[in-house]
């Protein structure tokens, strides 16, 4: 994969002052250079995935520097402040645990893990009535791995098996890269495991044929009988693509899971509390996973996560054989629950299905309008992306993604680097709190840039 890297040359750009967005300095700016450099003499070059933007304070939905300039943020981090940056009740929570003190308690309980373990179970069906608190997604995507195939394992020792998406994305620790279906993320695994098979996601656009006969066609192809299958494990959507499954699909998989007792995992790291316009994204489809993983956006910028299923499931291991040194940690856990509070009190969930609406709107009219240069374009809730393309060939341009990336930072609109096939999905993920002004403002940068990329081609 070729990689792209950000010059800390400054660049002078044209200062832009709105309502929402202000940039006054040249880019990177020149008295933030030391810090870029000692950042890059100290910390790893993998860790240099943003634009050089030395971050000072972050409000809402805006991000500030020191400088005087201001970006409003369509990243959410990496999708985390869901109900935005550095809410006046989060940092309450925040500064209420730090001066009790009271700062980790390994397993001793305490009571905002306890209040956080009951309040995720209040939100969502009733055959889902155990949670186990971690630290992030990843190491919450290898607890449900380690819970699913002990289970099944119990239930038979050759039920060993799992089923994956292509091209899906579980984390960065060695078992979530494994079930992930990214090749180009995992070739520093010196194998493959032969227990793990990866099924076509019915996007309707990379995979046409979105019927259940494509997973049933991979098990085929394995030669697995069903009942060795242990786990099946899937994104909500699928986050590379931005696309939900058909209902009909998710519904007829969970049938199948049922008839050969294999564990449905629902990856909901990215989607879950609020992102896709439903409490969680399973919601979409009407049914009730085995185990959901939850992280990013349930700890309001906190380091938290949590697996979420039935005590037959959570209450396979004894005690001491499924704990963290820090999971439910008591700032992460008082953190959660008042960002948990926020996105009820605020009908957050409700304003990004209302945001995605609009956010569909306009990105199916830019396709349209720019469609030799961009190939697709889909919003799920408050998650949007646009797939760029080489006119001649269709095929993906990861370089036109990038630019237009570049070019939003330039104007004061911060997304995320561009990811899936060579990286020409240009990703956006604001905040759930996003006004519809606000939302329309970056978008509107996002047009400009795109347009601008295209005549310098």
């Amino acid at each position: 994969m070729k990689e792209r890297t950000y010059s800390l040359e400054p660049k002078a750009v044209p200062q832009v002052h709105t309502r929402y967005r202000r940039i006054v300095t040249p880019l990177p700016v020149p008295e933030s250079l030391p810090l870029l450099q000692t950042s890059l003499r100290y910390e790893p070059r993998s860790v240099h995935v943003t634009p050089p933007a030395v971050w000072d304070r972050a409000q809402n939905f805006q991000v500030h520097d020191a400088y005087g300039n201001c970006w409003l943020d369509f990243s959410s981090g990496v999708l985390i402040t869901n109900s935005g940056h550095g809410r006046p009740a989060l940092v309450q929570a925040l500064r209420e645990m730090a001066d009790k003190p009271l700062l980790a308690t390994y397993c001793w309980p305490h009571e905002p893990r306890i209040e956080l373990a009951k309040a995720i179970v209040e939100l969502t069906p009733s055959f889902l009535d155990r949670v186990l608190l971690l630290s992030t997604g990843s190491e919450a995507i290898e607890a449900a791995l380690k819970i699913a195939l002990k289970y099944a394992r119990s239930l038979r020792p050759t039920k060993n098996k799992i089923i994956s998406y292509e091209w899906s994305f579980h984390g960065r620790t060695l078992g979530a890269q494994i079930v992930g279906g990214i090749d180009s993320l995992k070739d520093w695994i010196a194998y493959s495991d032969p227990g793990v098979a990866f099924a076509p996601f019915p996007d309707g656009y990379f995979t046409k044929d979105t019927s259940f006969d494509t997973f049933l066609e991979t098990v085929e192809q394995t030669g697995w009988h069903p009942d060795e299958v242990a786990a099946v494990i899937v994104e909500a959507y699928h986050g590379r693509h931005i696309a939900l499954a058909p209902v009909e699909y998710m519904q007829a998989l969970r049938e199948w899971c049922d008839e050969h007792q294999v564990i449905l995992i629902f990856d909901e790291v990215q989607s879950g509390f609020g992102r896709l316009g439903k409490m969680f994204g399973f919601e979409h489809y009407g049914i009730v996973p085995d185990l959901v993983v939850c992280g990013k956006g349930m700890g309001g910028a906190m380091p938290v996560s949590a697996v979420v299923g039935n005590h037959k499931y959570l209450d396979v291991f004894p005690g001491g054989a499924m704990s963290s040194t820090h999971a439910g940690n008591p700032i992460c856990a008082r953190v959660a629950l008042a960002n948990i509070r926020l996105i009820q009190e605020e009908k957050l969930v409700d304003n990004a299905a209302q945001m995605g609406r609009v956010m569909a709107e306009e990105l199916k009219r830019i396709q349209q309008k720019y469609s030799p240069v961009i190939s697709h374009a889909n919003a799920v809730g408050a998650v949007g992306a646009l797939f760029t393309c080489a006119p001649e060939t269709c095929q993906p341009d990861g370089d036109l993604a990038w630019d237009m990336h570049v070019r939003c930072f330039e104007k004061g609109l911060l997304v995320i680097s561009p990811c899936g096939i060579d990286e020409s999905t240009f990703k956006f993920h604001p905040p759930l709190t996003i006004t519809e002004d606000a939302l329309r403002e970056g978008l509107a940068v996002i047009e400009e840039s795109l347009v601008e990329c295209i005549g310098s081609v």
